[in-house]
């Protein structure tokens, strides 16, 4: 009879070493993987309850390690490490590869009249919003109030930073055309994600120590996880928006496009999932998922109460978000 699975296993953290990049990316494979959004409530529900009862020290008769692992996975991919809920099937980072090829394979294949350009951009933009929502750091909610008003402000700064792009390059090649796309996306990044995740530069962020004890709440520590998302996001999206435009220009002047014209949107499609399908998790790997800033970094009073009520402290993390 296989002896029982030990209830010292840390599943509070991922798997892999997260003080290297192989580590974060072997984690961020796993969470990124498209099939998870696949997985039915049944499916969720049994790892919720798996994980939730190795919390408390109930192991699940004939549970093994690589269940267990598994287990804890499928529950990181669904459901959000702060508030607890089950977040938007969308919004998740395992829907981030068939949804952005989706969207940026349009994008790239339909940027030539402002009509395309104002709906793929507001397609792209609206998606990022709740991608960026659902993966927020913190868990104190936003009201409807203020969920539509970053909602709003986000999205139509974005699009019109597209088309103010879209406008200038009416006199440039094709080529430097195709490239539109990516820049108002990189812009629109730098808008989006903070906008969305204002209350978080507002009111800050959750800090712990070590130990996972809450310390109190940094808006320095905030601006440090948006930086660092918006970072992630932009070269997330560059290699499926700079490698493409080179193929399918080449491609376009070939016979075979040329009598199948109709074939450009799911080739190019193609070609950006298939750079999504590595960028997305080593983009999220360049920065660790608990991020972290030394007390002296955070707001005066913060450092005071620290040094006050926990001395030894000389570094905090925090969730940075993705």
């Amino acid at each position: 009879m296989a002896a029982e699975l030990s209830t010292s296993i840390n599943i509070k953290e991922p798997r892999w070493d997260q003080s290297t990049f192989v580590g974060r990316a072997k984690h961020f494979f796993t969470v990124t993987d498209p099939r998870n959004i696949l997985l039915t409530n049944e499916q969720l529900a049994n790892s919720h309850k798996v994980i939730t009862d190795y919390r408390k020290g109930i192991v699940s008769p004939g549970l093994t390690e690589d269940e267990l692992w598994r287990a804890k996975y499928v529950f990181d991919s669904a459901f959000h490490p702060d508030t607890g809920e089950k977040m938007i099937l969308i919004g998740r980072m395992s829907a981030q590869v068939p949804m952005n090829m989706t969207i940026t394979g349009c994008m790239m294949t339909f940027y030539k009249t402002t009509p395309a350009v104002l709906l793929w951009q507001w397609i792209n933009q609206s998606f990022n919003a709740i991608v960026n929502y659902t993966n927020r750091s913190g868990d104190a909610p936003l009201t409807v109030s203020q969920l539509g008003t970053a909602y709003v402000s986000a999205t139509t700064g974005a699009v019109a930073t597209a088309l103010g792009l879209n406008a200038l390059t009416k006199h440039i090649s094709p080529l430097i055309g195709r490239f539109v796309p990516f820049a108002a996306v990189a812009a629109a990044n730098c808008i989006n994600i903070p906008l969305m995740r204002q209350r978080e530069l507002k009111h800050g962020i959750p800090i712990t120590d070590e130990n996972d004890n809450r310390l109190g709440e940094s808006t320095n520590a905030a601006k440090q996880a948006i930086s660092q998302v918006v970072v992630s996001r932009i070269l997330m999206a560059s290699p499926g928006m700079a490698i493409p435009p080179f193929l399918m220009n080449h491609l376009e002047k070939k016979a075979f496009l040329r009598k199948f014209p109709w074939m450009s949107a799911p080739i190019q499609v193609g070609l950006v999932g298939f750079c999504l399908v590595f960028a997305t998790p080593l983009c999220c790997a360049l920065f660790p998922q608990k991020s972290s800033i030394s007390v002296s970094h955070l707001e005066p009073e913060l450092q005071e109460k620290i040094r006050a009520n926990n001395p030894g402290v000389e570094r905090v993390y925090f969730n940075k978000g993705l």
